[in-house]
C-alpha cells in the first residue's frame, strides 16, 4: 500500500522552548504558577507527560513557550528524538521541541509510534550528523518526510502497536518486580545496612576484599575489534552490558591495564565517579577485559563476604545515599579508592550470606528469562513498526 507523504512541517507547527534566566528566580510554589515541563517529568518508557514537579511565575512566559494538551514534545539533544504526548499544559525550556498538530487528521497514538520509530531516529541522526553534540532544530525536523495514512488506517495501526507495546510493558514490570523482590529479601535477611539494625559485626571494606583497585587513568584508543573495554556506561545494577554498545582496545593497550585490575568472575565492579556513582554489578564473564578508572574493582574474600551480598549492599538505596555522601570534587563528583577502602560494612555470618546468594541466583535466572522474552518482544515490535510504516500491516 502506498500512502502520500508530507513534510513534518506541513503536518505540525514545530517550535522550540526557551528558558527564563536565571530559572531559579522564576520558580514558584504558587498555585497560579505555570507548569514547568522538564525532562525529569517524563517517566522512562512512558508515552505521556501528565504532571510536572515545578512551576514558574506567569511573568516568565514571555521568555519561554506555552504548550498544550495534545501537543507532542520531542527531546532535542543528547538522547534526541524521544517523543511524548502531553496530557497537561505548561511551558518548556530549550531542551524540548514542540510539535502541534495542524489538522484533525492526526491520530496521536499513530504519530507517537512514528516519531519514536527507528526510521525517523536514523533520519534525525543523519541530518544532525557533523555536530559536536547532535541536536534537533526546527528546520531539521520540519524537512523530514513522513507517510500520512488515512485516519482509519492510523487508528488501526496504533491499536496493533499498542497491543504489542503492552506486552513489552508487562515484561518490564515483571523485571521491576524481581528487582523489588531482591531488595526486600536483602532487608528482611540483613536489616537496614546503614544503621546495622541487626547488630552484625562491622568492618572496613578493605578487611573484606583481597584487592581494591581501579582501571586505567589513561583512556586508550578505541578499536573496531580487540579486547572488550568498559566504562561506567556499560555497568548497570543487573550486570555488565559489554555488547549493547561494545568498545574494544588493542591487546597491547590491554596488557598494562589488566595487570592493574585483573577482573575475574565473581568480582564486584563499582562506579566511583560521574552521574551514576554508586552502582555495582558482579562480573559473570569468564574472559579478560579492560576498564577505565571510573570503575573500581573489588575482589571479595570468600570466607568473609560473598559477591552477592557485597553487590546488594552497595546497590541498596540507603547504602548508596550514605556512601556517596562522601564524594568530593567540584564539576565531577568522585569517590577515591582510599575512601572506598574505608567504607564501613556490616558482615553477617557467611552461611547467611550464602543462603542469600542462592536466592539471588534464582532471581537472576528469572531475570534472564524475562530479559530474553523482552528482547523477543522488542524484535517483534520493531518488525511491526517497519511493516506498519511501509504500508504492509
Amino acid at each position: 500500500m502506498t500512502w502520500p507523504t508530507a513534510r513534518l512541517g506541513d503536518v505540525f507547527e514545530v517550535g522550540r522552548g526557551g528558558s527564563p534566566r536565571p530559572i531559579r528566580d522564576y520558580l514558584t510554589d504558587s498555585p497560579d504558577g505555570l507548569n514547568w515541563i522538564m525532562i525529569g517529568d517524563a517517566i522512562d518508557g512512558a508515552k505521556y507527560i501528565s504532571s510536572t514537579k515545578n512551576r514558574i511565575r506567569p511573568e516568565g512566559l514571555k521568555k519561554t513557550r506555552m504548550v498544550r494538551e495534545g501537543d507532542f514534545l520531542l527531546t532535542n539533544s543528547m538522547s534526541f528524538g524521544r517523543p511524548y504526548i502531553l496530557k497537561t499544559s505548561g511551558c518548556i525550556h530549550d531542551g524540548w521541541l514542540v510539535l502541534s498538530p495542524m489538522s484533525e487528521q492526526v491520530w496521536p497514538d499513530f504519530f507517537y509510534y512514528l516519531l519514536g520509530s527507528e526510521t525517523l531516529y536514523r533520519e534525525f541522526s543523519r541530518r544532525a550528523a557533523g555536530a559536536v553534540v547532535k541536536n534537533l532544530n526546527i528546520s531539521l525536523v520540519e524537512q523530514v518526510r513522513i507517510p500520512i495514512p488515512p485516519l482509519e488506517d492510523q487508528k488501526r495501526i496504533a491499536e496493533i502497536l499498542d497491543a504489542a507495546d503492552t506486552l513489552r510493558a508487562k515484561r518490564r514490570e515483571a523485571l521491576a518486580q524481581l528487582d523489588q523482590l531482591l531488595q526486600s529479601t536483602f532487608l528482611d535477611m540483613f536489616g537496614d545496612p546503614v544503621t546495622n539494625s541487626m547488630g552484625w559485626e562491622v568492618g572496613d571494606l578493605s578487611d573484606a576484599c583481597s584487592k581494591i583497585s581501579d582501571g586505567t587513568h589513561h583512556s586508550p584508543p578505541i578499536c573496531g575489534e580487540g579486547i572488550p573495554y568498559i566504562t561506567a556506561k556499560h555497568l548497570k545494577e543487573d550486570g555488565l552490558r559489554f555488547f549493547d554498545d561494545p568498545w574494544f582496545i588493542s591487546p597491547e593497550d590491554h596488557a598494562g591495564i589488566f595487570a592493574r585490575c585483573d577482573p575475574s568472575p565473581g568480582d564486584v565492579l563499582y562506579i566511583k565517579d560521574g552521574a551514576t556513582t554508586g552502582i555495582a554489578a558482579i562480573n559473570r564473564y569468564d574472559f579478560e577485559f579492560s576498564m577505565l578508572s571510573s570503575l573500581a574493582l573489588l575482589k571479595p574474600l570468600s570466607d568473609v563476604i560473598t559477591s552477592e551480598y557485597l553487590c546488594a549492599f552497595l546497590n541498596d538505596a540507603r547504602s548508596r545515599a550514605h556512601l556517596t555522601g562522601r564524594m568530593g570534587g567540584a564539576a565531577i563528583k568522585r569517590l577515591t579508592l582510599t575512601k572506598i577502602k574505608k567504607f564501613s560494612i556490616p558482615l553477617p555470618p557467611i552461611g547467611l550470606q550464602l543462603r542469600f546468594g542462592s536466592i539471588v541466583e534464582a532471581i537472576e535466572q528469572q531475570r534472564a528469562k524475562q530479559r530474553s522474552h523482552l528482547a523477543e518482544l522488542a524484535a517483534l515490535f520493531a518488525s511491526l513498526q517497519q511493516r506498519a510504516f511501509r504500508g504492509d500491516l
